[in-house]
């Protein structure tokens, strides 16, 4: 999403005269959001394209979506920022007053992995149409109103409401804006009728003004596709390699833009983009009789979802047909509704209807070579005609289908007599199948249940499914077959009882239950609640701690003037890098052959292994050697002028490989006893008499699956080597400058003090760039210090997908021994993690999950036993929350279980269990409950938790086709490492002669907000504005040896440190103050340095004292604990498996928040990941041990549409902390963990959904909750339809 833009374009539409269209040969001018990425730079030609950095600047103006988005805390990482902004600017200069849903809509294809995107959506609030103030608690006050707050019952400081005020941003002003260009107007006008070429150097596009001249140029080359938008073509081209020696462009042929009315329908023109098709759709179910626009609403419906704006905004109807995509949702529609297809060429016109003999490529039956489609009739639907849209996908929007359907029924009129059906799917198989043998079978039969039944059987019978079906999730999908059409046959059936012939209604009401099927799970505008305790009132207005003040950065991420290492400007002699990865994922190399390679255009030179000078890598080697231990490890580089040509000899490079075994799965690895470290244990109480005393013993396993960060920004770094001395600049995309610094002057047979490191800020890394980023960095040093050149290394989203490893996937066995008033007084645990290839961070990652996986219950008799597990997978790494995560949703499944044991409810099987007072952890680390307590109390409350509990209860029992769940999930989290020096941290700060402060230690930038942090404690322990603050960056030139930037801890630390330095600072100032005590800060300064007092010092912060023994089994492991407690509520589709999240409520036991609004962002943040971990994020392995989900289109995080309804975060008040800076706590991973409250509500809808079935409640649900897991759980007669008819066939 950052690689938006926004086209202009003017351009003359034909249009015939309808109610509800503009007159004949109309000229406009359109805005439109587009990807860069997508956009062939020839098409731009006439168009005026507008950049975020020409939406508004710091050099010029902001402009008012930049300035909301930044000081309302839209903002983190920044690097997804611009694509936000673009999408605003471009929906604002549309419509100036959109609605919330226009907004919602316009946001739907960008991602954001930082913020959980409640901000950004708050930041929109003030452009809208209509107010949308949400009422906190039906007091009739604005969540966002700042002015507004409550005093609390327990003290005289104020409890906030609301992080930002929008009553303080000037209002937006359209007539500011940009004009279209009038010299690009004039152009277009003067070259209506001139053909455009365009030359490259193996490609030449050509634009046509006339129809006439495109069936001509078309006849010439046959083969030249057709390309509008470039999202078929296009992809194919990047993912590919697909190369087309001609393309056609037909942009400005009028007839291809047509919007008509026929007698019969609407003629659209084939170049008209999904967007356009939209709204003139729309217009015409506003206007027209509504038994004439069935199949428009049907489209849609589909349209609604399909693609995010930016697509739509580019890819064409006509595209969209002729591609044929199985999972394009509107062709099945199109065919049901007997679409046709008006096609053009040099022989003459001819019609074709866009049937399933059509979608399945039939020759008889497709557009020939040298024909083009201009347009599309989309008929009428007719009185007795019923039409309905279907698509199941792993997101809500902006996924491709899993499985889409089109339906249609045509009755006799007057009876529910079947005269025609249609019935297509597609994401069955290659193309789009038709069920039309079961369709002409059921034609005279009557609409009933004796129907249904048949059609089920007939339509399994005809769409065959084979068990190794590329995708996989053969039952669900098969069972979205006939869920598909029991839900059509319910909608036709409520529609035949809304229609009145003859003055009667000729069919009953539909029931509840199967009312309860029909109508789609579309999350509403989200809305957000965020209460803080306010500084106390004696605070001085300057000092800014405590306070919710914007990202340092804001601002620059807004507009686009925020610099990453792949911002900075290329430098002389830079080549650029591209490196070879594994295929096999365990095999020795044979050989490497360069030679074609080094033939290729540009080439400089391939890096191999042996041009390491030193040592190549630590655990994990830069450059294979020998062997290749996964699939995606770097066997050599391929440095070229230009980033295409290094690619291009990437792929002209040949291995030669020799299989060996490979170990992929955690049961591979303990079948052959594969394992990373020792075994890693903690023992308290006695085991056999717990279990002896216990008066019920459950036993059961839980798997969850790995997470990909998705960092928006990817692994990137640029060496450049200086002229003298072998030094070398290294600036890094990196959470341990340290670590790279170190690795890269060992590969290069140099000490650390030759290496400069440099870190400006990081694009989101989430423990990602912890180790990774180092070996990257090696790669670029050595292939910069054999070539004598600067390299720049950015990887592309699928390599980085491919090399980098993520979140290690879980396996865990219990055995669980419980009382019959649900006390759990034995538990014994074996956990496993899949490690990967090298150690990484997986010996630490399995210390973690023996330590924490009691979560915030106190188990009397506990073992527990961890083994990090090792295979020829790439290696997984640091993950926000660092096994937390897995382990604590292995300790609440066990909570589940006993609760449906002894049939109490969840919420009280908790709270038995649940630590109380001050207390011992498992491994003797002493701590007090207390705020654990207080937040789940707190959290009871401000959920009204048994209100919403007994509501949803009240549902279930109406519902029977949907359900509601709610759970509430308490947390225990440790923060920070168990090693001392971990915690240790390193500050400079010099004060200049005018007064102004330059600040920087070892902390990096990721988007958590450590240098607004820093800033303000600097603010504060040196009395002066954060005005006179500037931070420049994280260099190991300036503050050396620092520690990684994690855990929680790091912005605490190096404020220690920082805070270290001003007081030495304030300290040496003392006399001068002394001296002049109503003088002010530049003359203190100027004083001081005429004194010749020092202005500049070093802080240092020695670090938390924690340490671990496992042969004793006991540690102080941890500095501190901090306390949460989330409350969710969903509801579930149970013939789909969709879910949508209602209402989420949590409180956080922050202490004294040095930022509120940063860390309030970080909880909403960490949560939505935590939603993507436990019920979207999926990654998928071919049995080869390849990694098949490389990119968004395969890999899904949480959008918009995911984010809960309503969405509330408290901040404890009245807490502190000693152990930390200013009785602070460290926010940034403690509420992913809360994101579990989303899967075991879900848990609750699907256990709701088995108790009415009659099904057994000792069910195990994996992690990630998908749509498959979630459908197929909810086990009914279609599911049993489906296995019935598999073990049949």
């Amino acid at each position: 999403s950052s690689c938006l833009s926004a086209q202009s374009e003017y351009f003359w539409i034909r249009w015939t005269i309808y109610p509800f269209l503009p007159p004949p040969w109309t000229h406009m001018t359109k805005h439109h959001p587009a990807n860069s990425c997508l956009l062939p730079i020839c098409s731009l030609h006439g168009a005026a394209v507008t950049t975020v950095e020409g939406v508004g600047s710091l050099k010029a103006r902001i402009h008012p979506v930049q300035e909301r988005l930044a000081k309302c805390h839209g903002s983190q990482c920044g690097f997804c920022t611009p694509g936000m902004v673009m999408c605003i600017y471009a929906l604002l200069r549309n419509h100036a007053r959109p609605s919330m849903e226009e907004i919602i809509s316009a946001l739907d294809g960008n991602l954001c992995r930082c913020t959980g995107y409640r901000p950004i959506i708050g930041s929109c609030t003030a452009f809208v149409r209509e107010p949308t103030c949400c009422q906190l608690r039906g007091t009739g006050e604005c969540c966002l109103d700042k002015e507004e707050c409550a005093c609390t019952s327990s003290t005289e400081g104020q409890i906030h409401s609301g992080l930002c005020n929008p009553e303080e941003f000037p209002s937006v002003d359209p007539t500011q804006e940009f004009i279209f260009p009038p010299e690009l107007m004039r152009m277009a006008q003067e070259q209506q009728k001139t053909t455009l070429v365009f030359h490259g150097k193996r490609t030449t596009l050509i634009s046509p003004p006339s129809l006439e001249e495109l069936l001509e140029l078309k006849a010439k080359y046959p083969k030249a596709p057709l390309v509008v938008g470039n999202t078929s073509v296009g992809l194919k081209k990047n993912h590919h390699g697909t190369y087309h020696p001609i393309i056609l462009h037909p942009v400005r042929i009028p007839e291809m833009h047509v919007v008509s009315s026929a007698n019969n329908g609407l003629v659209i023109g084939a170049a008209c983009c999904l967007a356009q098709l939209r709204d003139i759709l729309m217009e015409a179910v506003a206007n027209l009789p509504q038994e004439k626009t069935k199949i428009y609403q049907a489209l849609l419906q589909q349209l609604r979802t399909l693609a995010g704006e930016q697509i739509r905004s580019m890819a064409s109807l006509g595209g969209h047909i002729v591609s044929r995509g199985s999972t394009w949702d509107l062709n099945p529609i199109l065919s049901a509704g007997k679409s046709v297809l008006n096609l053009a060429s040099e022989d003459g016109e001819r019609q074709i209807l866009l049937n399933d003999q059509f979608l399945a490529g039939c020759e008889n039956a497709d557009i020939k070579a040298k024909e083009v489609l201009v347009s599309v009739l989309i008929p009428y639907s007719l009185k007795d005609d019923f039409i309905s849209a279907f698509r199941q996908a792993e997101s809500q929007k902006n996924a491709f289908s899993i499985v889409n359907s089109g339906m249609r029924v045509l009755f006799n009129p007057g009876t529910d007599t079947i005269v025609d059906l249609s019935i297509l799917y597609g994401g069955i198989g290659s193309t789009t199948v038709s069920a039309s043998k079961s369709c002409k079978k059921l034609i005279g039969r009557q609409w009933n249940d004796q129907m249904l039944n048949e059609a089920c059987r007939l339509v399994l019978e005809e769409i065959v499914l084979p068990p190794s079906a590329q995708g996989g999730k053969v039952e669900y999908r098969r069972t979205l077959l006939v869920s598909f059409l029991f839900r059509f046959y319910l909608e036709v059936l409520h529609g035949l009882h809304q229609m009145v012939r003859i003055g009667q209604k000729l069919y009953a009401e539909l029931s509840q239950e199967m009312m309860s099927a029909l109508g789609l799970l579309q999350s509403g505008v989200p809305q957000g609640v965020q209460i803080y305790q306010d500084v106390d009132p004696g605070q001085s207005p300057q000092d800014p701690v405590g306070r919710p003040i914007m990202h340092q950065s804001g601002i620059k991420h807004a507009t686009g003037e925020a610099v990453y290492v792949d911002d900075i400007r290329p430098v002389d002699g830079e080549l650029s890098l591209a490196v070879v990865t594994s295929i096999k994922a365990h095999a020795k190399i044979i050989s490497i052959d360069a030679s074609e390679a080094l033939q290729v255009p540009g080439v400089v030179d391939v890096v191999t292994a042996r041009d390491v000078p030193g040592e190549n890598g630590k655990d994990e080697k830069a450059y294979a050697e020998d062997k290749v231990i996964c699939v995606g490890q770097i066997i050599c580089a391929v440095v070229a002028e230009s980033l295409t040509q290094a690619k291009c000899g990437a792929e002209k490079v040949k291995i030669v490989y020799e299989d060996l075994e490979p170990v992929l799965t955690i049961e591979d690895a303990i079948k052959h006893n594969s394992y990373i470290t020792e075994e890693r244990k903690i023992e308290k109480g006695d085991m056999e008499k717990g279990f002896k005393s216990a008066d019920g013993i459950i036993e059961g396993e839980l798997h969850t699956g790995g997470q990909e960060h998705f960092y928006l920004e990817t692994n990137s770094v640029l060496v450049i080597p200086r002229v003298e001395d072998k030094e070398m600049d290294v600036y890094v995309s990196t959470q341990h400058v340290t670590d790279v610094q170190e690795l890269v002057a060992s590969a290069l047979n140099l000490q650390s003090n030759k290496i400069m490191c440099h870190v400006k800020r990081v694009g989101g890394a989430f423990g990602g760039k912890i180790t990774k980023p180092s070996l990257f960095a090696v790669v670029a040093a050595v292939a910069a210090n054999k070539t004598g050149h600067p390299v720049r290394f950015v990887l592309e989203r699928n390599t980085d997908m491919l090399i980098t490893g993520g979140r290690h996937p879980f396996f865990g066995k219990y055995k669980v021994g419980f009382m019959n008033d649900g006390r759990i007084i034995a538990a014994d645990f074996q956990c496993y993690i899949n490690g990967g290839c090298t150690k990484d961070e997986s010996e630490l990652v399995i210390e973690y999950i023996v330590l924490k996986v009691d979560n915030a219950y106190n188990i009397p008799n506990l073992r527990v036993r961890g083994h990090a597990c090792k295979t020829n997978l790439p290696s997984n790494t640091a993950f926000r929350g660092f096994g937390f995560p897995q382990a604590g949703l292995f300790m609440e499944t066990c909570i589940v279980a006993v609760a449906t044991q002894t049939g109490l409810p969840h919420e009280k099987v908790r709270e038995i269990n649940m630590y109380k007072g001050v207390n011992l952890t498992s491994f003797k680390e002493e701590f007090n409950a207390e705020n654990l307590w207080k937040c789940w109390e707190e959290c009871l409350d401000k959920s009204d938790y048994y209100n919403q509990k007994a509501m949803v209860e009240e549902f279930n029992t109406k519902n029977y086709w949907k359900k509601k769940g709610i759970a509430i999930i308490p947390m225990k989290f440790s923060v920070g490492f168990n090693t001392t020096y971990f915690h240790q941290a390193g500050a400079l700060v010099h004060i200049y002669i005018d007064g102004s402060v330059l600040v920087t230690h070892g902390g990096i930038e990721l988007g958590q907000g450590i240098h607004t942090k820093i800033l303000q404690i600097v603010s504060r322990e040196l009395k002066i504005p954060l005005s006179y603050i500037h931070f420049c960056e994280t260099s190991t030139t300036t503050v050396p040896n620092g520690k990684y930037t994690a855990a929680s801890v790091g912005t605490e630390i190096n404020a220690r440190a920082v805070q270290d330095a001003c007081q030495i600072l304030w300290k040496r100032l003392d006399p001068i103050r002394r001296d002049n005590p109503n003088g002010k800060w530049k003359d203190w300064i100027s004083e001081a340095h005429k004194q010749s007092i020092s202005l500049s010092a070093t802080g240092y912060f020695k670090g938390y004292v924690t340490n671990m023994n496992w042969d004793t089994q006991k540690g102080h492991a941890f500095p501190y604990f901090l306390f949460g407690v989330a409350c969710s509520q969903v509801e579930i589709d149970c013939l789909t498996g969709s879910h949508k999240n209602i209402r989420t409520d949590i409180v956080m036991d922050a202490c004294f928040s040095i930022n509120p609004a940063i860390d309030i962002g970080q909880i909403e943040g960490a949560f939505i990941q935590g939603v993507g971990l436990y019920t979207l994020e999926e990654i998928y392995f071919s049995p080869e041990g390849e990694q098949l989900t490389l990119g968004p289109d395969t890999y899904k995080i949480p959008a918009i549409c995911d984010i809960p309804e309503q969405f509330h975060v408290y901040l404890l008040p009245d807490s502190s902390n000693s152990i930390a800076i200013y009785s602070s706590k460290g926010m940034g991973e403690a509420g992913f963990f809360l994101g579990s409250s989303v899967f075991f509500a879900i848990r609750d809808a699907v256990a709701a959904a088995r108790k009415e079935r009659g099904l057994p409640l000792d069910f195990t649900l994996n992690s990630p909750l998908t749509v498959e897991r979630i459908r197929m759980a909810c086990a009914d007669v279609f599911t049993e339809m489906v296995r019935l008819f598999s073990f049949l066939s």
